[in-house]
Parts: C-alpha cells; structure tokens; sequence
C-alpha cells in the first residue's frame, strides 16, 4: 500500500515510517509541506495519507481541501497536536477520514489506520 506522509518535522516522518514499516507498508513518499505535498500526489497516487496540520507554507488543513476539491477520495489521516473539539470537527467537515492527536503511540496509530481502511472499504 502506497503511504504519504505530510509533515514538517524530519523527526516525526521517521518515526511515522517506523511504525509503517512495522505494519508492513514499504511504499512511502514524504512531503515536507502541503505545497510539497500537492506537488507529489500525482505521480506517487497514495492510497493513504498522515498529513500534519502545523506547517509552512500550506498548512494540513489548507491541504486536505484542496485535495479534496480536486476530486480526490484516498483516506486522510490528520496526525496532529491540535486537540481541540472544534478543530476535530474542522479537520473531518474538511474531508480527514480520521484523526490521531500527537503524542500517540504504535499501536495508536496502527489501530487508527486500520479502522479507517476498514471503514472505507466497507463504505
């Protein structure tokens, strides 16, 4: 399964691909921003995205609508400090299929990309 990751910090993408790999996804690509991002969906065709809402330049938010208006259906994943109710409900009227509240653990964020995939393909 192809996996893109969206986020700013070096260090979170790799700990991100970390828990991948131990989940069994080889197929990474990693974007530094949502302008990055934007740029790199096409040719890779992610059938998963972990996308950050704090960044330069586009934000995760600014991002996942963008996305979507362009037509796009693949599962978004908002993995992100922003704890707060209304930003939840923000991130999921902008089209995230899930939401993961940094800090998480493996089994966190496994369990979480498990239960979207399993929601999508039931839908």
């Amino acid at each position: 399964m192809k996996v893109m990751l969206v986020d700013d910090s070096k260090t979170m993408r790799n700990i991100q691909k970390g828990i991948l790999a131990q989940l069994g996804y080889s197929e990474i690509e990693e974007a530094a921003d949502g302008l990055d991002a934007l740029s790199k969906v096409g040719a890779f065709q992610p059938e998963l995205l972990l996308v950050d809402w704090n960044m330069p330049n586009m934000d995760g938010l600014t991002f996942v609508k963008k996305y979507r208006e362009q037509g796009h259906k693949t599962p978004i994943i908002m993995v992100t400090t922003e704890a707060e109710k209304s930003r939840v409900v923000e991130a999921i009227k902008a089209g995230v299929n899930n939401y993961v509240v940094k800090p998480f653990t493996p089994d966190v964020l496994g369990g979480r990309i498990k239960e979207t995939l399993e929601r999508v393909q039931a839908a």
